[in-house]
């Protein structure tokens, strides 16, 4: 008796097993042994259960986004500046999402198309850059965090300290104002420096009419007025080579143009070379792509996005003032070779030192 019960058991099963794979298309739960006019729904109609799960996760996220749209009005009424702060981080939080979609599909586009870096177009590069630094900048807060508790102290980090801390996701446009001209004084600090090492590489000079045009460049730059790009191509031959090549040149200048695009100069001599020539042949790529895409096509973020990148404080300036400013960078960066980067470093000075009246060097 046993076994009859087991074997039933058993043959009830393969039937239900049976029942459930035969009948996919319809997703009605019935007897395969049960002829098709004969079989009983279990309702007046057969539900999908992936319909119902799709309807029920409609309806759960309508419920979240309603609670959400409260809390968010009740923080906007009684805590308006903790409001703008949690704003900010759900809004940030989307554009990390929606720019870490991004790259992931242009490396995709790189392996399967077997591009290089420098193929890709200008939107796409810029992207990959600005993405990589973010990326480097947010790995401190994420090992502080990694403790249990520590979550806590990071808030207390990101409210005091969100320039250090955070990156430019979660700043307010005004904190991105503010924050862009701190780092542009920071900048401008070693425009000096970069213009003496330039006075110091010059004595070793043998070309009598190079020394004297290279010596006109940098004077014209101390003495407050922006060289033209005539000026500054003219001594192009000097920064391929010794003394001024990206290779050739004296530690220090390495590590004042260092400064320049934000790097780390406390790193062994070979590694701060290695990085400026890196983040130089970067920046080439980036004109050459923007010169195929045309200045006159970017909005005016990615234009002062752009003119901030290369040593301009685009936020004291109007959009044709960029777009000037701009247009003179492409003609001098797009005559340059890959061995003649280290003109492209040193143009942020000429060409930026004193285009802005709040940077004048004396």
């Amino acid at each position: 008796m046993a076994l009859s019960c087991s074997s039933l058991c058993a043959h009830l099963s393969l039937a239900r097993i049976c029942g459930f794979r035969i009948n996919k298309t319809t997703n009605c739960l019935y007897s395969p042994f049960v002829s098709r006019q004969t079989r009983l729904p279990l309702g007046k109609q057969c539900y999908s259960t992936s319909k119902v799960r799709r309807g029920f996760g409609r309806y759960v996220s309508s419920k979240l986004i309603s609670a959400n749209a409260k809390y968010e009005g009740f923080l906007k009424r009684r805590f308006p500046r903790f409001y703008q702060l949690h704003h900010t981080f759900v809004e940030g939080f989307k554009l990390l999402f929606r720019d870490a979609n991004e790259v992931r599909r242009i490396k995709s586009k790189l392996h399967s198309e077997r591009l290089q870096y420098k193929d890709l177009p200008y939107r796409e590069m810029e992207k990959l850059r600005q993405f990589r630094r973010d990326l480097i900048k947010s790995i401190p807060l994420v090992l502080i965090s990694i403790p249990p508790f520590a979550n806590y102290l990071v808030f207390v980090l990101m409210y005091f300290f969100p320039r250090q801390i955070l990156i430019p996701h979660f700043w307010t446009p005004q904190q991105q104002v503010t924050f862009r001209g701190i780092y542009h004084s920071m900048r401008v600090q070693h425009y000096p420096s970069v213009l003496r090492g330039l006075e110091h590489s010059n004595r070793k000079v043998k070309d009598k009419p190079l020394q004297k045009s290279l010596k006109d460049l940098y004077t014209k730059v101390q003495s407050g007025s922006t060289p033209k790009v005539s000026e500054i191509l003219a001594v192009r031959s000097l920064f391929s080579g010794p003394p001024l090549g990206i290779k050739r040149m004296r530690t220090e200048q390495k590590r004042q143009l260092s400064r320049l695009l934000f790097l780390t100069p406390h790193l062994p001599v070979f590694m701060v070379g290695r990085r400026l020539y890196s983040h130089a042949l970067e920046l080439l790529y980036l004109d050459r792509a923007l010169s195929r895409l045309g200045p006159h096509q970017l909005s005016d973020t990615e234009l002062r996005q752009a003119c901030y990148l290369r040593g301009l404080n685009s936020d004291s300036l109007n959009a044709y003032q960029c777009r000037e400013w701009l247009s003179h960078w492409l003609q001098v960066s797009s005559t340059l070779k890959e061995s003649e980067v280290s003109l492209l470093l040193h143009n942020i000075v000429f060409l930026s030192a004193n285009y802005s009246h709040g940077a004048r060097l004396l």
